[in-house]
């Protein structure tokens, strides 16, 4: 049995606990606030019929929440942990001393995992007698419904601990994609600014609507990016495959870049983008949609395990 623990049980911690107790793995789980064990615990019980239903779950419901354990103190949630999942507030300080602690309480050998967004494991595992075996393994939320897990080393976490973290995401029906050394945003946040970035540009020049501009991807470039990477995407894009598409298009592409120039997001443009957003949404909606976005997400993975890769 691979025993997990997951430090801190709001949206990404709860969700991470699906996604190890689904693989199997005994869980166990903890916060500094037991309340928020607690909602955890019921939004896992409702989440888990609905992911059953779905195909997306290999045993019952009842039999994945039995493998999900609260942990009355961090040491009763790490002290026979193979492997760590950090789930603290995004700042630095508060992950040195959550940090500190965890090298303190957890086993020697266990893997110290971070899911920031965006700060690196240098800055919060440099002063750590067990610095080596610290990284950052940054899910895309909801981790149960997108697979793609990034996993980001600090100069000094060992090879054998990005190994065994692949291996473990693995097994956990993840897809883990390394990014050889820190950068800010890591590599998906990145991707994600450069398609922002120039839409902000697009819209802050009314080029186009903000509901068209969303239309384009969910509409367009989302189809095929759901299936497939950009790089696969431009190789089947000409007929003799990726380089015969730079070829052809990439003047153009030189072009659009020295066009895109930086872009400060200012307060009047998110104003405007905020404002168009809420007539799409009203405020009071905005729960409701999620949920749907998180069925639709159900459905899409469910859609795609059933088909060949």
């Amino acid at each position: 049995m691979t025993n997990v623990a997951v430090i801190g049980a709001g949206l990404i911690g709860r969700a991470w606990a699906i996604v190890f107790a689904r693989a199997g793995f005994e869980v166990a789980l903890w916060d500094q606030f037991p309340l928020q064990v607690e909602a955890a615990i019921d939004f896992i019980a409702d989440r888990l019929p609905e992911l059953a239903a779905a195909g997306l779950l290999g045993d019952e419901p009842a039999a994945v929440q039995r493998r999900i354990i609260p942990a009355k103190s961090l040491w009763d949630a790490v002290h026979a942990a193979d492997h760590v999942q950090e789930n603290g507030p995004e700042k630095v300080d508060v992950k040195q001393v959550l940090f500190d602690e965890l090298d303190r309480v957890a086993r020697p050998d266990a893997v110290l995992a971070s899911s920031t967004s965006g700060i690196p494991a240098s800055a919060f595992t440099e002063a750590l007698r067990g610095r080596g075996r610290c990284l950052v393994a940054h899910p895309v939320n909801p981790p149960y419904l997108i697979p793609l897990v990034e996993l980001c080393p600090a100069p000094w976490t060992t090879a054998d601990t990005v190994d065994r973290t692949r291996e473990l995401m693995t097994r956990a029906g993840q897809v883990p994609a390394t990014v050889k050394k820190e950068l800010d945003g890591f590599a998906l946040n990145r991707l994600q600014g450069a398609l922002l970035a120039e839409a902000f540009r697009l819209l802050a020049d009314d080029v186009i609507s903000p509901a068209d501009l969303d239309a384009l991807v969910k509409d367009g470039l989302g189809l095929r990016w759901s299936f497939m990477g950009p790089l696969e995407t431009i190789d089947l894009n000409a007929p003799n495959g990726l380089a015969d598409y730079c070829t052809r298009y990439g003047p153009l592409y030189e072009t659009m870049q020295e066009q895109m120039q930086p872009l400060h997001w200012d307060a009047a443009l998110i104003e405007r983008l905020h404002a168009a957003r809420r007539t799409e949404l009203p405020a009071n909606m905005q729960a409701i949609r999620q949920e749907w976005r998180d069925r639709r997400l159900m459905a899409l993975l469910a859609h795609k395990k059933s088909q060949p890769q």
